[in-house]
């Protein structure tokens, strides 16, 4: 590492706040497309973990549904510092690892889901209406916890991302596109989220 890299782990290191403990980041499809970015990927995981996440929840949009497969192969051979689960369109199982993939699957396609799981459940007789709450919603999502942080490179706007989730995650923007993000973009990151007072809707 070079020395302002230096000074930004100090600065992060030094801080009185917390690092973020779920951090989520939103690419695309083109952007895994470009040279070196799973080698990217796997660097930001690494500094993830090394930088006080416990989850990360990577969210992959894509155009075309037919290259999900394949997305979620490079994915599942990933060398990753920890364990790994990916969820595609067709997946409504919870995924539970430290390591989450999510590849094409909308927030509105996954709220829908749990919603007619609902549905079904109170025609079925085993939930009462009057009982249903945030809570039973969130207990049929895919990706049922909240990220503290969202990083998206290249653009300010997440399309369809985690809508139900990430309604009070602090939010980072950063030009810097997919394929340059370095080590010093990610401790920026970290640091921002430190510098801010999280209000959660209050």
């Amino acid at each position: 590492m070079g020395i302002y890299d230096w000074y930004l782990v100090l600065r992060h290191r030094f801080h009185d706040a917390k690092p973020p403990a779920h951090v989520a980041v939103v690419i695309t499809e083109r952007d895994l497309l470009e040279q070196g970015a799973y080698q990217t990927l796997s660097q930001f995981l690494n500094w993830a973990f090394e930088y006080g996440a416990t989850r990360v929840t990577i969210s992959v949009s894509v155009l075309d549904e037919a290259v999900v497969p394949t997305l979620a192969r490079e994915f599942r051979d990933l060398t990753t510092p920890r364990s790994i689960v990916v969820r595609q369109p067709s997946n409504t199982e919870p995924a539970d690892a430290p390591i989450q993939v999510n590849i094409g699957l909308g927030g509105k396609r996954e709220f829908a889901a749990a919603v007619r799981q609902i549905a079904e459940a109170v025609d079925e007789g085993s939930i009462d209406p009057d009982t249903v709450d945030a809570d039973t919603i969130e207990d049929r999502l895919v990706f049922d916890d909240e990220p503290d942080l969202v990083i998206k490179t290249g653009a300010e706007r997440l399309s369809d991302f985690l809508i139900w989730q990430s309604v009070y995650s602090e939010l980072y923007f950063t030009d810097v596109n997919w394929r340059d993000f370095r080590r010093r973009d990610y401790v920026r990151a970290v640091i921002d989220y430190q510098n801010r007072q999280r209000r959660f809707g209050q």
